[in-house]
């Protein structure tokens, strides 16, 4: 056991066990495949349960995986076997809460994948290759969100994709003067 608790994965799954956002910090899933194998043996173990109140835990292929729903959505954070499942149910707490912020408190499949960007950014302030950063959904919303408002930055600090929306912008005010 090491000695500084670790995430395997975070899932994010629709109520069908298709991906909505997910990510792997180790390599117990080498191919896209084996991934999607895994994330179809934790749904179908876990569709039947109602996780909707409190988390539950359950054993997959040796993990322990700890998951929790909210309408058409169903969130999993994955440990090694000997992992301290408080540490990773407060990750999933911290990750669901944080959701629920940054999404207004519509927390569904629709708004999730509008939302997309935001979510994965939330995933990168919780875990960073597997080894838990922040767990408290205050925190990380707000740093989510002030990140999203850099967006209005200089264009050198900004992603190719905020850049781009930046220019279409500022070409379409100048074609309505």
């Amino acid at each position: 056991m090491e000695l500084c608790p670790s995430v395997k994965n975070v899932l994010l799954l629709d109520s069908e066990g298709n991906r909505i956002a997910v990510k792997y910090y180790c390599d117990d899933w080498p191919t896209n495949s084996a991934k999607e194998a895994f994330e179809k043996a934790v749904f179908a173990k876990t569709q039947k349960t109602n996780a909707r109140t409190e988390a539950e835990i359950v054993m997959v292929e040796n993990n322990v995986v700890i998951y929790k729903f909210v309408q058409n959505l169903h969130f999993f954070v994955t440990g090694g076997e000997d992992e301290n499942e408080l540490i990773l149910a407060t990750v999933l707490q911290g990750f669901f809460d944080a959701v629920g912020i940054l999404l207004r408190g519509q927390v569904d499949k629709r708004e999730a994948l509008e939302n997309l960007d935001l979510i994965l950014m939330c995933l990168d302030e919780i875990v960073d290759g597997g080894i838990v950063l922040e767990t408290d959904p205050n925190v990380i919303a707000g740093k989510v969100a002030s990140q999203s408002v850099d967006a209005g930055g200089p264009l050198s600090e900004q992603t190719i994709s905020q850049a781009l929306a930046t220019a279409r912008e500022h070409l379409t005010r100048s074609l309505l003067k």
